[in-house]
């Protein structure tokens, strides 16, 4: 008995795990002689019929879902992607007051990653002493690896070890399930995984939510690392206009070093400098992230040395996010909060960044 096709395999050899591949998907159109401005059109009907999708059509047909395409994309469509998503919604957790839904999603390799959406209204805050112009946003934390290899002491997804990369329709498809829950303003890669540790798929993947038919504006997708310098150096050239957040956590390499093991490789005077270097390019703000954790980097004197280390930058600084008694620095009234925190005594479990 011959095994069931993989998502995107055919018998040619071609692997491409979802059709939201979108670098994989215009170079087969462009081998097989279709134009490739079909591709968002057939994204814009998958998602158009997603809830058949998630209700688990028994037979999806591509001729009667997707219309106006040559008969000879249906025919590849049909071997190559016998199910039109490679990753399926497995289970949904809703927050007690509807502000988070925590998404459960399972990949065609039987691994799960996990999608947040938080829901916000920005006339809650206050800038220049006067309430935020908007309205209701919701925002979707999405994940890019399975497991992560940075280690970090106070991340959950850190001591599940490095598993799988994602591929960049994998990444497209969290958006693609959250969006039947809201209409997604911002998307932050602050979930399971180091992103520029998968930089080539995370990249093609913010091409594609920033082209049709998603639309995003670079400027509302914001990419969090630990702090990986070559790939921060080319980072602007490849994605120009997007915020860039770094997971700091202390103001010296010696702290940094003890709490993120990863940070021996990318020592915080040469993490700076290409911050500097970033920064005089994009001409946009960095955001900073900075947990403060009981005894460790939470003293007085972390928060001067992390003024010393900041005073050249022109950061955000959301919110120190205190998680000790000792003392806690607010630089501005928003919040920004790294993810999956490990429960202690002093630290409550949080599944996902927050960033608004």
């Amino acid at each position: 008995m011959n095994p069931s096709p993989r998502p995107g395999s055919n018998q040619s050899g071609m692997r491409i795990r979802s059709v939201f591949d979108g670098g994989e998907m215009r170079r087969e159109f462009e081998e097989n002689g279709f134009d490739p401005k079909f591709i968002p059109i057939i994204w814009k009907h998958l998602i158009l019929n997603l809830n058949l999708i998630q209700n688990g059509e028994r037979q999806w047909e591509w001729d009667k879902r997707v219309p106006s395409l040559p008969s000879a994309a249906y025919s590849f469509l049909r071997s190559n992607f016998t199910n039109p998503l490679s990753s399926s919604l497995h289970s949904v957790f809703h927050s007690a007051d509807n502000l988070t839904s925590k998404l459960l999603i399972k990949l065609h390799n039987g691994a799960f990653v996990e999608a947040v959406i938080m829901r916000y209204d920005t006339r809650l805050g206050k800038y220049g002493g006067k309430p935020r112009p908007g309205g209701l946003r919701a925002t979707l934390c999405i994940s890019s690896q399975v497991g992560c290899k940075m280690g970090c002491k106070f991340c959950a997804t850190g001591s599940m070890g490095f598993k799988n990369n994602l591929s960049s329709g994998e990444i497209v498809e969290q958006l693609v399930h959250a969006s039947s829950f809201a209409q997604i303003r911002n998307v932050v890669f602050m979930g399971m995984g180091e992103p520029l540790n998968n930089y080539s798929a995370v990249v093609e993947s913010v091409r594609v939510m920033t082209g049709s038919p998603f639309q995003l504006s670079s400027k509302r997708i914001t990419i969090s690392t630990v702090g990986i310098i070559h790939a921060i150096n080319k980072l602007h050239n490849d994605l120009p206009g997007l915020n860039l957040a770094v997971s700091l956590h202390a103001p010296a390499q010696d702290i940094r070093c003890q709490i993120m093991p990863a940070a021996r490789a990318f020592p915080l005077e040469k993490l700076m400098d290409s911050l500097q270097e970033y920064q005089r390019k994009s001409l946009q703000k960095i955001l900073i992230e900075y947990i403060m954790l009981d005894g460790v980097n939470d003293e007085e004197q972390h928060a001067h040395q992390l003024g010393k280390l900041l005073e050249t930058f022109q950061v955000i600084c959301e919110m120190l996010v205190p998680f000790s008694s000792h003392f806690s620095v607010f630089l501005s009234n928003k919040h920004l909060c790294s993810a999956n925190i490990i429960p202690t005594a002093t630290t409550p479990r949080m599944s996902c960044s927050r960033y608004y």
